[in-house]
């Protein structure tokens, strides 16, 4: 499963609700790209990542690992694998696109408008994220323009 929208949306809240409801027995494995970007202006490029080190591999049955990025050190750290045998939900700006849709069969897109969004991101993460909500807001546009998220979505939910 594929979680997508832009900051603050409600992406991550709702990984976590999908996780405490999970049908199934067993663990679910949640992958947040805010682990992968590569800093301020990697939104391509974690979602790259992700295409390529979790979302194919898991899609073929094998083992997928990636390396979570140190915000602090801007540095590649520590490894995690993805188990191929385990559900996956995989949430952060960008996941949606026409290269990531034939590797999962949910796929949400949560609309949110921007003063909401806005609100809840800098709530949630303050000073940190506060210089920076306009430069990842192009990534975004860029993304949503571009890629269409909405288009390859399997469902969409508007998020007050």
């Amino acid at each position: 499963m594929l979680l997508d929208g832009r900051s603050g949306a409600g992406k991550t809240s709702l990984a976590r609700e999908l996780v405490r409801r999970w049908p199934l027995r067993g663990r679910v494995q949640v992958v947040a790209l805010d682990a992968l970007y590569p800093g301020w202006d990697g939104l391509d490029a974690g979602v790259e990542t992700a295409r390529e080190q979790i979302l194919k591999p898991h899609a073929r049955g094998l083992i997928g690992v990636w390396q979570r990025w140190d915000w602090e050190t801007e540095a590649p750290a520590e490894a995690h694998a993805v188990d191929p045998g385990l559900p996956l939900i995989v949430e952060g700006s960008g996941i949606v696109d026409g290269s990531t849709a034939p590797l999962a069969d949910l796929r949400v897109w949560l609309d949110s408008p921007e003063p909401s969004r806005k609100r809840r991101a800098l709530d949630r993460d303050g000073d940190l994220y506060a210089p920076h909500w306009e430069r990842w807001a192009r990534q975004e546009e860029r993304h949503v323009v571009r890629d269409e998220p909405r288009r390859h979505a399997t469902h969409v939910y508007p998020v007050p």
